[in-house]
């Protein structure tokens, strides 16, 4: 099997866990606050990642760290963004939790030209535009001020959750530049951890046994997604990979119907379809520009 083969099934796997993973946190979400499920979702995915460091003969040097405290704003951030996607998906339909959060991407191009000050051209502003777009579409049944208010502010929660979670990305962007991918993986779970305990005063619970046996396999499932997509990312160029996470939608459609009684409007749908092309072309556009660049070097490079 080829490499890029093998890219496209990890990511696939990898999308297939996360669905899963955000299935059972919703199936749990009446029984346990968000803040107690970033916690066994961030522990109980610590051993898978060392069992896989030390299968690649690499626990020693993948946990070593070069700035300590880029480890810590990654992690307040990816938390932050963890615990407001969990409430959403526990609030909203999974699909429509899933859409909005395709946003996550599409603000990632806005922050980076904002703070790391990569340039954005034209069509990458307009293809955001049209995502953006999607992204109202979405969230404008829910608030419109008609209808359910819950719903409306788990909207805004999963929108936020996608605000954070694209800060997360420029956090770890500039990680990559000292720290390995082990690191960042293995560092974040580690302060998801310690930072979940903040919520306490919020209303911790004991769970029953049959929730607290969901939650240990959302946080295994999590860690082997999380391994599944580094994974994928190692063997296949991201413009390849990228695209693949979109099949999430289909996976969220399938189980928010068979599981949870979950019937999609049309609207959603509409919206998350232009959010999705959005992607598609922004991935599409950053292949074309890195083939352009590798022929440029080509052409620079001397003869011999």
């Amino acid at each position: 099997m080829s490499d890029t083969a093998r890219g496209i099934l990890f990511k696939i796997g990898s999308v297939a866990l996360f669905v899963a993973m955000s299935a059972i946190l919703k199936a749990t979400a009446g029984e346990v606050p968000p803040g107690e499920q970033v916690f066994f979702r961030s522990l109980f995915a610590i051993p898978i990642t060392l069992v896989w460091l030390a299968s690649r003969g690499d626990l020693r040097h993948g946990l070593k760290v070069a700035s300590p405290m880029g480890h810590v704003w990654r992690g307040l951030i990816g938390t932050c963004a963890m615990g407001l996607m969990f409430a959403g998906i526990g609030i909203l339909p999974l699909p429509e939790a899933t859409a909005i959060g395709y946003a996550a991407p599409l603000l990632v191009v806005i922050f980076a030209a904002m703070f790391l000050g990569e340039e954005v051209r034209a069509f990458r502003l307009t293809s955001v535009a049209l995502g953006l777009l999607g992204v109202l579409i979405i969230l404008s049944p829910r608030l419109s001020g008609v209808g359910d208010s819950r719903a409306a502010f788990g909207a805004m929660v999963a929108l936020m959750g996608a605000v954070f979670a694209a800060l997360a990305q420029i956090f770890i962007r500039k990680l990559t530049k000292t720290e390995t991918t082990s690191a960042i993986v293995f560092w974040f779970s580690c302060t998801a951890t310690v930072l979940s305990f903040a919520t306490l005063p919020f209303g911790w619970v004991m769970p029953p046994l049959w929730a607290i046996a969901l939650l240990v396999l959302a946080g295994l499932i999590g860690g082997v997604a999380q391994i599944l997509l580094t994974s994928a990312y190692r063997a296949a160029d991201a413009s390849i990979v990228a695209p693949f996470e979109y099949a999430s939608m289909l996976m969220a459609l399938a189980v928010g119907y068979l599981v949870f009684d979950e019937v999609p409007t049309l609207v959603m749908l509409g919206g998350a379809a232009l959010v999705i092309a959005a992607g598609v072309l922004i991935v599409w556009r950053e292949r074309q520009l890195g083939i352009e660049r590798a022929r440029q070097r080509r052409a620079m490079s001397p003869p011999g």
